[in-house]
């Protein structure tokens, strides 16, 4: 049996990580998908109310990803290479972060969406402080820098990375800047 819902919100988050949101529309994806726009209506009254189930499944998906990160990888840089490599999905299909995607379209964007998108944002910077925070405590993150600013200076690195390399298609040069991003986390040897 068909879930036309996951594959409106399948659909629809390749066209506004391609796109933006302003770059399409219902008839867009019913077309991609296959389906009347009316049907579109059925299962999102709203455009506002596809970007918000849009933005709440792709944080799902992220939150299940650092769970298992940080249940899996020991260690500062380890948790950051991991993170940093959630973003080569988008590298190799071309295709942007479905958040950062969004956010550029600033003060265009519905207030609701705005917040959604800030909330998404928020929760990676703690998680990424956190993770580094106890990277300095146990000696495999270089101390001196304040976890908040690394946070960051992770996420502002992997979202510019990720930005290029859709426009140079390529997840090589990505994995190059994430292995930089990385090194420089760790502590320095003398």
């Amino acid at each position: 049996m068909r879930d036309t819902r996951a594959e409106l919100l399948s659909q629809a988050e390749t066209l506004v990580r391609g796109r933006g949101y302003a770059g399409f529309s219902y008839a867009d994806l019913a077309e991609a998908v296959s389906i009347r726009k009316a049907s579109i209506h059925h299962h999102f009254p709203t455009k506002v109310d596809l970007g918000a189930a849009l933005v709440a499944a792709y944080a799902a998906r992220y939150d299940a990803a650092l769970t298992t990160i940080r249940a899996e990888v020991p260690d500062g840089p380890g948790r950051i290479a991991a993170y940093g490599k959630l973003y080569l999905g988008g590298v190799e299909q071309g295709l942007g972060c479905l958040c950062a995607a969004l956010a550029i379209e600033g003060e265009a964007l519905p207030e609701r969406l705005r917040g959604d998108i800030a909330t998404f944002f928020e929760g990676h910077l703690a998680w990424l402080e956190a993770v580094l925070r106890e990277g300095q405590v146990d000696g495999s993150v270089r101390s001196g820098p304040e976890p908040a600013v690394l946070a960051r200076y992770v996420i502002a690195t992997l979202e510019g990375a990720l930005l290029m390399e859709r426009l140079f298609a390529s997840p090589t040069a990505f994995a190059g800047t994430l292995a930089v991003l990385v090194d420089g986390l760790r502590p320095q040897t003398r």
